[in-house]
């Protein structure tokens, strides 16, 4: 008799699901996490005694209705802020205020903005249906639509051409049809040129970055992005609950170093340590990449699932800084109005569209950009227990980060990016530097030594076209190139419903496991 039903391999918030679901199913299942703490890029995590930060993750996506439910979100701490983010952009104008609530954001847009701008992010918003559905954004529990099925959801020519463009054009294509205004709009273009590209290595003027803006807007109702009290690892640690409370066990600090598997079946998980664990079902919360070059030996593997795998792109290009501050940033004019209530809780330093496509095309040949696309965000302003009293824990997330370097040259460019971040705030909160007490400049490979994602990419395979729909796997693998080894399962953020903070490739998964085990019985 095998030690458990099933093993899972990582407690990120997707494996922590699977792990969930199956146990609550009636299955002994054990999970394997290597960090001493959960949640993987999801987490909140004490990098500095007393203060907590939400270390790659910090933004809670719309969840679908039947996850929500199922899994007793409700209990969460989950709140909407009265300000999303206060945008600053590159020519010295006044804030824009993103408001959550849609009545007061297009007031705020129309008072600052114009009538036009109002009507162009509407239009935005709507352009965005048609691709969301096509490629499954919220379907829980269904294989992802073929090419074909994925034309055929759209209801009339509007959607269909929508569709088309996701697939195929830029978000500037999609951008400069609703708000061509260069000057005027500037700041709402470059806020969806950001949301746009920060999933993917392209461009806000690349061919295949639209669909990442579909995904970004898309809404399963009234739902908005959200944040967490406690930080985005609360969700996590209440599905890590849901999944102890019902008879799973989970091992910290133990690493899974090989997938055992004999004549195309799994038979367990060998650990660092030597033991190996035994189970028929294995379920990886890794990449697709490193379950299958790292757990297991590729030259096992049929060649074309192996290229297929090789085939995933995870090139990162973000860089993030976690700040201890000793007080708060002081906004000199014109953005006093930032220093009022909790404005300054996520302030987005953002340049033109155009600058943007021009610091991408730089990364990529390898310099780091003059002036970086970043935001500043200080969740303490709502949040004060995640640091000590009168202190603050901050973070910035930024583009574009040059990839293609080696490791000490990518030491020197992660300096010089994180000063020139640094700099732009400076320019704008003089008091800065003088309130910074520790800073961690952390690229994209950081997090690659850190939780083991391919390339750092917090995506598991970049938000991109060609890894979209059919072509992102699911629990199975991909419709066409399916798994080669039967009892292995995959359940992270590369599979169809990520990548995001979803939760829904780790149900998808559990699900499965649980159906192919009812199958298996009868």
């Amino acid at each position: 008799m095998s030690d458990y039903d099933a093993i899972v391999i990582g407690a990120g918030h997707n494996g922590l699901t699977a792990a969930a679901v199956m146990a609550r199913g009636g299955l002994r299942v054990l999970c394997l996490e290597k960090n001493h703490f959960i949640g993987g890029m999801s987490s909140s995590t004490e990098l500095i005694r007393g203060y907590h930060f939400e270390l790659a993750g910090s933004i809670q996506f719309p969840l679908p209705n039947e996850i929500f439910e199922d899994l007793g979100f409700d209990s969460c701490p989950i709140y909407e802020p009265e300000v999303q983010s206060a945008s600053i952009g590159p020519s010295g104008e006044p804030p824009i205020l993103l408001y959550s609530d849609p009545e007061r954001l297009l007031a705020h847009l129309g008072d600052a903005l114009g009538l036009d701008a109002v009507m162009g992010m509407a239009e935005v918003a709507a352009w965005a249906e048609a691709p969301a559905r096509a490629i499954g954004r919220f379907d829980v529990r269904k294989p992802p639509k073929s090419l074909d099925e994925m034309w055929a959801c759209a209801t009339n020519e509007f959607e269909r051409q929508a569709i088309r463009t996701a697939m195929f054009g830029s978000v500037m294509d999609v951008v400069d049809q609703f708000l061509p205004d260069r000057e005027r709009h500037a700041q709402v273009r470059s806020m969806l040129s950001f949301l746009s590209v920060n999933s993917t290595y392209l461009g806000p003027y690349t061919p295949g970055s639209a669909l990442c803006l579909a995904f970004a807007l898309a809404s399963p109702g009234n739902a908005t992005m959200s944040k967490v009290r406690g930080g985005i690892g609360a969700m996590a640690d209440h599905v890590r609950t849901l999944f102890e409370n019902n008879g799973g066990e989970l091992r910290r600090h133990v690493k899974a170093s090989k997938i055992v598997a004999s004549g195309g079946r799994v038979e367990g998980v060998a650990l660092a340590d030597g033991e190996v664990v035994t189970a028929p079902v294995v379920v990886s919360n890794l990449d697709p990449t490193a379950t299958f070059t790292q757990l297991m030996d590729r030259n096992e593997l049929p060649d074309a699932f192996a290229r297929r795998v090789e085939a995933i792109d995870h090139r990162a290009a973000y860089f993030q800084i976690h700040y201890a501050l000793g007080g708060l940033p002081e906004f000199a004019g014109p953005y006093e109005i930032l220093n009022e209530g909790g404005l300054r809780r996520n302030v987005t330093f953002f340049g033109t569209a155009e600058q943007m496509q021009v610091d991408y095309e730089g990364c990529v040949r390898g310099f780091v950009p003059q002036s970086p696309s970043f935001n500043l965000g200080i969740p303490t302003l709502e949040d004060p227990g995640l640091a000590p009293a009168g202190k603050h824990a901050a973070s910035s997330f930024a583009f574009y980060f040059p990839i293609g370097s080696t490791r000490g040259e990518q030491a020197q460019l992660r300096d010089e990016m994180a000063s020139r971040i640094v700099a732009k705030v400076t320019a704008m909160a003089p008091n800065f530097p003088d309130l910074i007490e520790r800073q961690f400049n952390y690229p994209a490979y950081t997090y690659e030594l850190m939780f083991g994602c391919t390339g750092g990419d917090f995506t598991h395979g970049l938000l991109q076209p060609e890894f979209m729909g059919p072509f992102r796997p699911g629990p199975r693998g991909w419709p066409d190139n399916p798994v080669p080894v039967d009892g292995l399962f995959l359940c992270g953020a590369g599979c169809h419903g990520g990548p995001g903070v979803t939760f829904i490739p780790g149900y998808n998964c559990g699900y499965a496991v649980l159906e192919a085990a009812d199958s298996s019985r009868t």
